[in-house]
């Protein structure tokens, strides 16, 4: 098969390419990717090395060059990874939001209809449910749950939902969405919860922790998503949604002091600072459906998974100190200059 991966050179697309390039030789993989302070051409260096992949600059929302991408390269299916997905930067500028996580994916299914692509891909979140009571621990997520997003984020990801499922029913474009809770592991961008901490921790900096840090989070390793997903397109029924979760909530506050005590740190590094305007109380997945129907579960247990993401941290300091001084925006410059060169 060819396959499009849009949005691959950020943390779960990387982490996707990295596994199923050397999983699946056989296949060819193009990644399509804008590039934006969250795509990182570093964590695709190795993938870059392969035979079986090619790497493309550009904006999902840029219909002519998609339009020209798909003419050329002829896929057979198509998994978008492309997203802003940063929920504290969606309340500072809802707008770049909706284009992307919105328009963009009108773009990519008009491109599949008219080049005859057999399934399109689509990477949602649990986000799109809004949240559950904290005293509830009998509710989780289904995937028959209404949509009740809270923040431009999620709300931007819910209306996708909906096209994509409207694209099916309408104009009978083969679709699978997926939905999964909070991911984490190797290549995680470092404004996000976890490699934050772990980095403040382990610099003897404050932590901040939002509110009361009672928020629970379902926690899902990257690599047990990446198979989800996988799994879903190869496997999974067309016009179907599958919810990926990980069956480990934890409170924002439990994965910090867990990160503390991996590092030997103290506990008053913590700070608690002001909510964020919306915050989610409590996610919580349930995987029955992808569990039962394509047989899929999740390897890792958040134990184990944290102190391996924990780990990689702290031996990969190279590609943090460039995501940090920005040297990682240069990658791109050298690798273009190399393919002018070849």
């Amino acid at each position: 098969m060819k396959i499009l991966v849009t949005g691959g050179a950020g943390f779960i697309g990387g982490n996707f390419l990295q596994i199923m390039t050397e999983k699946y030789p056989e296949d060819f993989y193009v990644c399509l990717d804008k590039l934006t302070y969250a795509g990182n051409m570093e964590t695709l260096e190795e993938v870059l090395k392969r035979k079986n992949f090619r790497f493309a600059k550009g904006d999902i929302c840029d219909r002519s060059l998609v339009d020209d991408l798909f003419r050329k390269e002829k896929f057979d299916v198509v998994i978008n990874f492309a997203a802003e997905s940063h929920v504290d930067r969606s309340i500072e500028n809802p707008s770049i939001f909706l284009e992307t996580n919105v328009l963009g994916v009108q773009v990519l299914m008009d491109a599949c209809r008219k080049y005859g692509v057999r399934r399109f891909h689509q990477v949602s979140t649990d986000e799109v449910y809004g949240d559950l009571p904290l005293e509830r621990k009998d509710l989780l997520f289904h995937e028959d749950t209404p949509l009740k997003a809270s923040s431009p984020y999620s709300a931007s990801k819910a209306a996708a939902d909906l096209l994509v499922m409207a694209y099916h029913r309408t104009f009978h474009l083969g679709v699978t969405i997926s939905r999964c809770s909070n991911n984490y592991g190797p290549y995680q961008f470092p404004e996000k919860l976890i490699p934050l901490m772990i980095e403040k921790a382990r610099k003897g900096e404050k932590l901040p922790v939002y509110g009361d840090g009672r928020n629970v989070r379902d926690w899902l390793h990257v690599y047990d998503h990446c198979e989800a997903i996988d799994e879903i397109v190869r496997r999974g029924k067309e016009g179907e949604i599958y919810n990926v979760g990980g069956h480990n909530e934890r409170s924002n506050l439990e994965v910090v002091k867990t990160i503390l005590k991996a590092l030997g740190k103290e506990e008053n590094q913590i700070e608690f600072v002001k909510d964020r305007p919306g915050h989610d109380r409590r996610y919580a997945i349930c995987p029955d459906k992808i569990e039962s129907e394509i047989g899929w579960k999740p390897k890792h247990s958040f134990e184990t998974g944290i102190q391996e993401t924990i780990r990689w941290n702290l031996e990969n300091q190279q590609w943090l100190r460039h995501v940090e001084s920005g040297e990682y925006r240069q990658w791109i410059q050298r690798y273009e200059t190399l393919e002018k060169n070849s």
